[in-house]
């Protein structure tokens, strides 16, 4: 990229998570083979939401969108800032390294990347030169919000359901199908299984081709006018075929879950999420489900009494990242580990990005992972909404 041989940034903290509040170190290393006059080089880091989706009517497209700015600092590393005035400065060649500090703001939401919306946190180095395009380079970096199950009261509960449909075979009405469903809590964190207790009676002439249990993730986006509700299977378990008259027991399956962000997005206006775990049972032939969920909390701090029983979780393989020291403790609990989003990485180029833009643009956010029942986070498949 003819003069410019070296432009990177580098986080001190390799992890490359943070929480709000906290400081972000790290320096920017710019290496020439020749003398380069610029105005400046700069730093910008950027946080926030967006949301946009469109949609199609009698051959008209509507677009709808949302966003909301969570913080927009520039730092100057060298040169002159945007307002100033001076004369521009010649940077020789050579290689040199510019320090950063930048502090994070508190209450800011987890780092979510979905097909209709995403929270989304940078940082842009910029060599800005007169007259001539600017050599940019950049790199995207996770926040993680703490949410502390211990302090939601619906963490501990516990919670059943049931219901019941009748199919219909042929012309006349078939006996029905019912399901009964039971959790003994309601909060967790991914790493854990969710144990699954129910019973599935088919009391219908026609065979159920099978039961399983999933992890449902609700997305909604709110743009300006509308809103705009997705959601994903993200783990699921499955039992066999049911014939009629059978039954079908459930006595404690394990429905792992994956790295996910916690419940509600906090802080974030325009992007909600909820977690519920369900029993579904498939009829064969024509006929919907019979589908009974129950809400769910994923959070990123366990329950005391469950981290107690397992003590600290063992490394994954691949993907596991040490918590910082930094990061928020809770009363001696150990630590997670971090483990890339369920969803993989997403292209994170922005509208502004051009062919001399730098960096890694391929990025997925990590989440707290506790392996304490030896999941490997990298064998969920990938979903999008």
């Amino acid at each position: 990229m003819g003069k410019l041989n070296i432009f990177e940034i580098t986080f001190a903290n390799q992890q490359e998570v943070f929480y709000g509040g906290q400081i972000i170190q790290g320096h920017v290393t710019v290496e020439l083979k020749d003398e380069i006059k610029m105005r400046g080089i700069r730093l910008h880091f950027e946080g926030g939401a967006r949301v946009h989706w469109t949609e199609q009517t009698n051959s008209v497209t509507r677009s709808y969108s949302s966003s909301e700015t969570y913080f927009n600092h520039t730092l100057v590393l060298f040169g002159n800032g945007p307002e100033q005035k001076e004369e521009d400065p010649v940077l020789k060649a050579g290689r040199y390294t510019y320090p950063f500090s930048f502090q994070l703001p508190t209450g800011i939401p987890s780092s979510y990347e979905g097909f209709s919306g995403r929270v989304r946190y940078s940082v842009a180095g910029v060599i800005n030169r007169p007259w001539k395009f600017d050599h940019t380079t950049r790199r995207a970096f996770t926040v993680v919000d703490p949410l502390d199950l211990n302090l939601e009261p619906m963490a501990t509960k516990g919670a059943s359901a049931n219901d019941e449909k009748t199919l219909c075979c042929l012309c006349c009405k078939s006996g029905p199908i019912s399901c009964m469903f039971k959790l003994n809590r309601l909060g967790y964190v991914p790493g854990e299984v969710i144990p699954i207790t129910g019973e599935i009676n088919n009391g219908s002439r026609r065979k159920m081709t099978s039961s399983f249990a999933d992890i449902r993730m609700t997305v909604q986006y709110h743009a300006t006018i509308k809103t705009r509700t997705r959601w994903n299977s993200v783990s699921k378990i499955s039992h066999g075929a049911i014939e009629p008259g059978d039954s079908d027991m459930w006595n404690g399956d394990h429905l792992p879950i994956p790295p996910l962000p916690p419940s509600g997005l906090r802080g974030c206006r325009i992007i909600d999420i909820k977690y519920s775990a369900v029993l579904n049972v498939d009829p064969s032939g024509l006929g919907l489900d019979l589908v009974v969920p129950i809400d769910i909390l994923i959070g990123s701090i366990p329950l005391h009494a469950v981290a107690q029983q397992y003590g600290p979780p063992p490394p994954l393989s691949g993907t596991s990242i040490p918590m910082q020291p930094s990061a928020p403790s809770n009363m001696g609990l150990p630590p997670p580990s971090y483990a890339e989003s369920a969803f993989g990485k997403v292209n994170i180029r922005e509208e502004s990005d051009n062919e001399h833009t730098r960096g890694n643009m391929e990025f997925a956010p990590v989440y707290s992972y506790y392996n304490w029942n030896q999941h490997e986070a990298n064998t969920f498949v990938p979903v999008t909404d």
